[in-house]
């Protein structure tokens, strides 16, 4: 039996270029930003914990600004740039932040650690030698439960001092 009274979706055709990939899309207009990687770029690595920003675990950047992506409507980056974790490197390499994080022993269970490398990308692109308030302070917005923030801050320091 066929609904009555169908619930109509209000949908939008966006261009957004995701990870150097551009391509136009039609999303619904209450789709986060973070749905539309996971579920039509297939861009996993960003991942949905809080869903209210508080956590941090699906940090991307848009127009090379960090921003918590389940508080972005897909609508909202029409004609942007979007980076996420998956575009830090080449497919089957690792950014010099990336093998940081391993070097250092930054990783642990791994949920939080795409957002935190976003935020620090973002930190490292702004400021390229921070200091480890400076570091502190672009992080705070990533939560990590397993406590691994001074290896994290170790390992972007790291990369600055390499830049140096």
């Amino acid at each position: 039996m066929t609904d009555p009274h169908p619930i109509e979706v209000d949908t939008h055709r966006i261009e957004v270029t995701v990870n150097g990939e551009r391509r136009t899309v039609v999303v619904a207009a209450y789709t986060v930003l973070l749905d539309m990687l996971r579920d039509t770029f297939d861009r996993t690595g960003s991942k949905e914990c809080c869903a209210v920003g508080e956590c941090g675990a699906c940090t991307v950047m848009v127009d090379g600004l960090t921003v918590n992506s389940c508080l972005v409507l897909a609508v909202e980056v029409d004609g942007a740039e979007v980076t996420t974790v998956e575009g830090l490197a080449e497919p089957g390499s690792l950014s010099t932040l990336q093998q940081a994080f391993l070097d250092h022993g930054a990783v642990q269970c791994g949920f939080c650690i795409p957002g935190m490398l976003m935020s620090a990308q973002g930190l490292l692109e702004e400021n390229p030698s921070p200091d480890v308030g400076e570091v502190r302070e672009a992080l705070s917005g990533n939560l990590c439960r397993c406590a691994g923030y001074n290896r994290m801050f170790e390992a972007v320091l790291s990369v600055a001092e390499d830049a140096r």
